[in-house]
């Protein structure tokens, strides 16, 4: 393999890995939405396209692997296809996460619909800009943009801490809540594992760059 063919597809993994990032963001999107609707249908057309995600982290990794016997890349070029091999197995597990909001959605049943979701929205957001912002550090090479996505990571875990203190403090004024609070508590998980995920796709980033790996994912707070 010539060095402008090794160039050349590791641009093309690489916009592989972003399509994989638009998937998984979409996945985490549509869960909220549902969520909020109470959209039953919405939560399992989610829960049958988390297959095409699986399916596309599988067909990088296969291509990626053939590059690394074929080319028998050192240095950076080793360290770029390696992360992108831990990075869409964190894309696709945040894509498990959406899913697993989306069949919370089904558990929660009927409600007042839209319905009131507390500090979950602001949580996908923060986690959604996350992912954005990590898959672009990613793509830059961007290494001070990768430790400064930590700082959002803490701001996800209070908002997370958030969620659980409004669900506790309901299910005692109304212990007929305690399930749907659980519910809530549970999608908020979700959310804090998907910021933790981008935290990691950080982690590869610094690697990449620099040949070492850096723990970032420790909360200040």
């Amino acid at each position: 393999m010539t060095r402008d063919l090794f160039n050349s597809e590791l641009q093309q993994l690489q916009d592989d890995v972003l399509v994989l990032g638009s998937m998984t963001e979409k996945a985490i999107m549509d869960a909220m939405e549902s969520l909020r609707d109470g959209d039953p249908t919405w939560s399992r057309r989610i829960i049958e396209d988390d297959k095409k995600v699986n399916a596309k982290r599988f067909e990088i990794e296969d291509r990626t692997t053939f590059v690394i016997a074929s080319q028998q890349p050192m240095a950076t070029d080793l360290r770029s296809l390696a992360s992108i091999l831990y990075i869409i197995t964190d894309l696709e597990r945040m894509a498990d996460h959406a899913e697993g909001i989306a069949r919370i959605n089904l558990l929660l049943g009927d409600e007042p619909l839209p319905r009131r979701l507390g500090y979950l929205p602001a949580m996908a957001d923060r986690a959604v800009a996350m992912l954005r912002n990590s898959l672009k550090a990613f793509i830059d090479h961007d290494v001070d943009m990768a430790r400064q996505i930590c700082d959002a990571d803490d701001e996800v875990d209070r908002l997370q801490d958030s969620v659980y203190e409004d669900c506790i403090a309901a299910m005692i004024a109304d212990p007929a809540t305690i399930q749907r609070n659980t519910h809530l508590i549970w999608c908020a998980h979700n959310l804090e594992r998907i910021a933790d995920r981008c935290t990691n796709i950080c982690e590869r980033v610094i690697y990449t760059v620099t040949g070492h790996m850096q723990e970032i994912n420790i909360s200040k707070y």
